[in-house]
């Protein structure tokens, strides 16, 4: 750390303070830490706590994990079982894993250890109530300040806000929001026999409400169980889980943990900074629109936000600082920006034919080689709509 005023003992300053310690905050501290900066990781919670998301890690994700990283798998996916509405099921297979399953305690616990080897700073238990770059709080124009519920301040450089989708310092920067949807999960402890028959394979069922889908997926002598849909429709997304649960065989199953969350994509004129404050994640609405993965775009917005932060943290001037800011800004958006603009494409298109989405995947190998190919890291669905004409006129088509 350094100190504007060596005779302050109170005040010091930190190089990069980040605001959450999920996997994008996680990945934003490492990514500082590395730079040889000082960096303080704040959460809210105890860790490890628990998080309502599948715990499906992508290719993609896979690829953003810091050099060194161990992931604790739970499981390796190999098929995929397709359903419409629970009609029509058909199991895809693959000899190469598809992609793996975490439990997110452990997965975003050891994240935010890895940051801690490389030097940053925890601090859990702690609620950050506001940020402030002008004002009393602020001893000069090259710093934030960091305020605390309880009113103890922070100093900083510059700070990173990843403090999920219901983000205090997204409000700060001003993020604008797209797209919120529902998430409704079960964590379903089953015996033996059911484990193994889920071991290795996963269930997509393309649901009634428009744009909805549930999942089933194994972690052990656990399955996590969950849909999602357009917000606005609770009631309705609850009778789809419960539907799809008994479907599945396994109402008679007491859950572990029951579960809701909100996820939100911002809109394409959403900011991703303010001064010297970035955003990231879920903070900054980031995440693929048609399936509402989320992981894997935390971890890489994160890691650019933790790459910028630093270079904010050395500008030495408002000028600067709003450089790197919209040079962080232009890295996110050409390349998760566009993948977002695709992904909400197909799920307009995929809100007003599920059928022709379920056809052409457990029919036409061509598409479920893609899916295959996309899950596990080899491209993604901005380069097949770029590069094959076929997919493009498709998609071209659905648009009108």
């Amino acid at each position: 750390m350094s100190s504007e005023n060596p005779a302050d003992d109170v005040r010091e300053t930190w190089d990069v303070v980040v605001v959450g310690a999920g996997p994008a905050g996680a990945s934003a501290a490492y990514a500082a830490a590395v730079a040889g900066r000082s960096v303080l990781l704040l959460e809210k919670a105890s860790l490890p706590r628990y998080k309502t998301c599948g715990g499906g890690i992508i290719g993609p994700s896979r690829d953003a994990l810091p050099p060194g990283f161990e992931l604790p798998l739970r499981d390796r996916v190999h098929a995929v079982t397709f359903s419409l509405d629970g009609k029509f099921a058909r199991t895809r297979r693959s000899k190469q894993m598809l992609f793996g399953l975490v439990d997110r305690r452990e997965f975003d616990h050891a994240l935010v250890e890895h940051a801690q080897k490389a030097g940053a700073e925890l601090r859990t238990g702690v609620t950050v109530s506001r940020v402030e770059q002008h004002g009393p709080e602020v001893p000069d124009r090259r710093t934030v300040a960091v305020v605390l519920q309880g009113g103890e301040t922070l100093l900083a450089r510059s700070v990173v806000g990843a403090d999920g989708s219901a983000s205090r310092i997204g409000a700060h920067v001003g993020v604008k929001l797209g797209q919120v949807d529902l998430g409704l999960e079960a964590e379903i402890p089953v015996p033996p026999t059911v484990a193994e028959d889920w071991a290795g394979r996963v269930q997509i069922d393309w649901g009634p409400l428009p744009g909805s889908y549930g999942w089933v997926f194994p972690k052990g002598d656990t399955l996590t169980v969950g849909v999602i849909s357009a917000r606005g429709e609770g009631e309705a997304t609850k009778r789809y889980l419960e539907d799809f649960v008994a479907r599945l065989g396994l109402a008679g199953f007491e859950p572990e943990i029951s579960s809701g969350h909100l996820t939100r994509c911002r809109s394409d004129d959403s900011p991703l900074s303010r001064g010297r404050v970035l955003v990231c994640g879920d903070a900054a609405g980031m995440l693929e629109p048609w399936t509402r993965e989320g992981i894997s775009f935390a971890l890489r917005s994160g890691r650019l936000a933790g790459e910028w932060a630093v270079r904010i943290a050395e500008a030495q001037d408002a000028v600067d600082a709003r450089r790197q800011a919209l040079n962080y800004a232009f890295a996110v958006k050409a390349g998760l920006g566009v993948e977002m603009g695709v992904g909400s494409r197909i799920l307009k298109a995929f809100e007003r034919r599920p059928g022709m989405l379920h056809a052409a995947i457990t029919g036409f190998r061509p598409a479920w080689k893609a899916f295959a190919r996309i899950t596990r890291g080899s491209t993604t669905l901005a380069e097949i709509v770029r590069t094959h004409p076929v997919a493009h006129r498709v998609l071209s088509r659905l648009d009108g």
